[in-house]
């Protein structure tokens, strides 16, 4: 029968037309409609350009934090692991620019990467360092997942509508480098 198909031209173009049809119909019908993933918003992506996913995480010492809830302050999102030799370089830098910018309404979140460090160890940095800021506690790994993280320490600047605008993977940062990335998002307009 495939032969005859091959030597009757319009009898091929008919096989062709109905699997192609049938194709089409497929992918209509299996594919899955925005508004039951995300809302009908585009999902959140860690880029620069693109609203910063939401988290809720428990904070060293108790409580929780949650990212949505900041919306109106400009938020320094930095992941960081105890053992990590970049994240401790950096950590007094971004320690100075925090006490120096958070009554302009900055805020940041020292993110531990509690999956792949412990507690224990990142309560020990912290009182190491003497940091001030809210260090919450990535215990699963969801929000490195979430983030994409590819290399520690990784850093995200985050506007006050919520929307990265810069991003940092690797370090050790400069004070420098911290400080005009905040500045320039703390002169923006609320």
């Amino acid at each position: 029968m495939i032969s005859h198909l091959y030597k009757d031209t319009r009898s091929w173009n008919t096989l062709m037309a109905v699997v192609l049809g049938l194709g089409l119909l497929w992918t209509f019908l299996s594919r899955v409609p925005p508004a039951t993933t995300t809302g009908g918003a585009p999902p959140p992506s860690p880029r620069e350009g693109f609203s910063a996913p939401d988290f809720t995480l428990d904070l060293l010492g108790g409580g929780q934090v949650t990212l949505s809830q900041l919306r109106g302050k400009v938020v320094m999102v930095n992941l960081w692991a105890s053992w990590c030799p970049p994240c401790r370089a950096e950590m007094p830098a971004i320690e100075k620019v925090y006490r120096t910018h958070k009554d302009l309404g900055l805020v940041v979140l020292g993110v531990n990467t509690t999956f792949q460090d412990t507690e224990a160890e990142a309560a020990t940095f912290v009182r190491e360092f003497g940091l001030t800021f809210p260090i919450p506690l990535d215990r699963t790994g969801a929000t490195s997942n979430r983030y994409q993280l590819r290399g520690l320490p990784t850093t995200f600047f985050i506007d006050r509508q919520g929307v990265i605008r810069s991003v940092v993977i690797g370090g050790p940062m400069s004070e420098a480098l911290i400080q005009s990335k905040v500045e320039d998002l703390l002169q923006q307009a609320p």
